[in-house]
C-alpha cells in the first residue's frame, strides 16, 4: 500500500514560510507566543509519521538550531549533491537524490505508511508529482511582505477539500486540507 504524504508547516498569513535569506525570525516570536506545553498537534502529528522527508536547504537549516530536534526518527535529506553527515548525525538521518515518486515508492515498499514532506521545494515536488494526501498548515498572524513562499514552485492547479480549521486564542489558525487526486477540481 502507497505511504501517506503529509505536509504539517507553519506559514506567514501572506503565504511565506521563511524570510528570502531563510530567516525564521518571525516564527520564533510567533513561537514566544505560545503557552507552554502547546505544539498546536506537532508531537501527535510527529507520532504518526514513519519517515521524514526534507531538502537539503531545510535540512541546513535544521542545523543551526543547534542539537538535532527529530532524536532517532528517520529523515531522508533529498538533495542532488551528494550530502557528507557529520559524525554526531543520527544513524537514522539519510541522504536521497532519487525523484519524488521512485522515493515514494521505495519507503513504501519498505513498509513506510505515512511520509512526513517538510521544505517549500520539496512540497512543491512531492505535490507536482500527485503525491500530498493531506495538508497541515498552521497560519501566523504577522505579514512579513517578501520571502520565500510555500507554493512558490507550484506549476498546476491543486484542489483541496477542507477538513478542519482550528483557531488558537493566541492567533494561530491551522486549517487541514485532503489533497484532491491529481489536481482535481472539486
Amino acid at each position: 500500500m502507497p505511504a501517506k504524504c503529509s505536509v504539517f508547516i507553519a506559514t506567514s498569513l501572506d503565504g511565506f514560510i521563511a524570510r528570502s535569506d531563510g530567516s525564521l525570525d518571525w516564527l520564533d516570536q510567533a513561537n514566544a507566543m505560545v503557552p507552554e506545553g502547546e505544539d498546536c498537534g506537532y508531537q501527535a502529528f510527529m507520532g504518526s509519521v514513519d519517515v521524514l522527508v526534507m531538502g537539503r536547504k531545510t535540512y541546513e537549516k535544521v542545523r543551526t538550531f543547534g542539537e538535532w530536534p527529530y532524536g532517532d526518527q528517520r529523515v531522508v535529506v533529498l538533495s542532488r549533491k551528494d550530502i557528507s553527515f557529520p559524525e554526531e548525525m543520527p544513524a537514522c538521518v539519510s541522504h536521497s537524490s532519487e525523484s519524488p515518486e521512485t522515493l515514494h515508492k521505495r519507503l513504501s515498499d519498505e513498509g513506510a505508511e505515512k511520509l512526513y514532506i517538510d521544505g517549500g521545494a520539496t512540497i512543491c515536488r512531492f505535490l507536482n508529482a500527485g503525491l500530498i494526501d493531506e495538508m497541515i498548515i498552521t497560519v501566523i498572524p504577522v505579514v512579513i511582505g517578501s520571502g520565500i513562499p510555500l507554493f512558490g514552485l507550484a506549476v498546476e492547479d491543486r484542489w483541496l477539500t477542507h477538513r478542519s480549521t482550528t483557531t488558537y486564542e493566541f492567533g494561530f489558525v491551522q486549517s487541514t486540507y485532503d489533497v484532491n487526486p491529481n489536481g482535481g477540481s472539486r
